[in-house]
């Protein structure tokens, strides 16, 4: 893995929340596990918690309020030019709830990341975790996946999986999904950054071959990047 700070892989992150995938990335970063450049973190959310964490990192923090634009496509169009400033070889979307225009995916089209709480293909959108506690399932997890047109249907890289526990309500399914979507993630977006998985046309290729269905990990199984 590189180390010097030159040849680290410079993205950007979004975000719409408390950035808790953010810490576990800026956490890999500080460690040197994670060699890449967090160049900014922007937000659709003025009051997002984790414009504060990157701002304590000494990292560039940016808002784009979709609430001052009248179209989706006007929001989408002034956060990829914003973007674009950084000249991120990677868009790490980590809690950003948002629905991104064809337009714009396509100008990410394999170099955009997303973790979603659900193994996917099951359970896109939102409310996951109510939705496995109400279909009475044993297992479920989190999806490191690139980003495509479909709404949480791109390519699958790998998924951490945790069992759901006879006793579990929605918030701690979520708190034991989100432990496992905090070492997933990183892992994930270092092997990007190491050239190790990259999509083509549609195609996941891990280590140079065709990836055909997503590497799975418990949490146990996965390192602390």
């Amino acid at each position: 893995m590189a180390d010097a700070a030159n040849t680290r892989l410079p993205v950007v992150v979004l975000i719409s929340g408390r950035g808790s995938n953010l810490q576990a990335i800026m956490d890999a970063v500080d460690r040197g596990s994670l060699p890449v450049e967090i160049r900014a973190v922007i937000s659709n959310r003025p009051n997002a918690g984790g414009l504060r964490r990157a701002a304590l990192s000494g990292i560039r923090t940016l808002v784009i309020d979709h609430a001052c634009y009248g179209s989706r496509e006007a929001f989408d169009r002034a956060l990829m030019t914003t973007i674009d400033t950084f000249e991120p070889a990677l868009v790490i979307l980590a809690g950003f709830m948002r629905i991104l225009t064809p337009g714009f995916v396509r100008h990410y089209h394999g170099r955009m990341l997303n973790i979603h709480p659900s193994l996917l293909p099951d359970y896109p959108g939102l409310n996951t975790h109510a939705r496995v506690l109400e279909a009475g399932r044993d297992q479920h997890g989190a999806s490191a996946h690139f980003v495509t047109e479909e709404m949480d249907g791109g390519p699958v890289v790998a998924q951490v999986c945790v069992p759901v526990l006879k006793d579990d309500d929605v918030a701690t399914l979520a708190d034991r999904v989100l432990a496992g979507e905090h070492r997933l993630y990183p892992l994930v977006i270092g092997w990007f950054a190491e050239g190790r998985v990259s999509m083509l046309n549609n195609q996941l290729l891990f280590d140079g071959k065709p990836l055909h269905s997503p590497l799975r990990f418990t949490p146990e199984d996965l390192p602390v990047t």
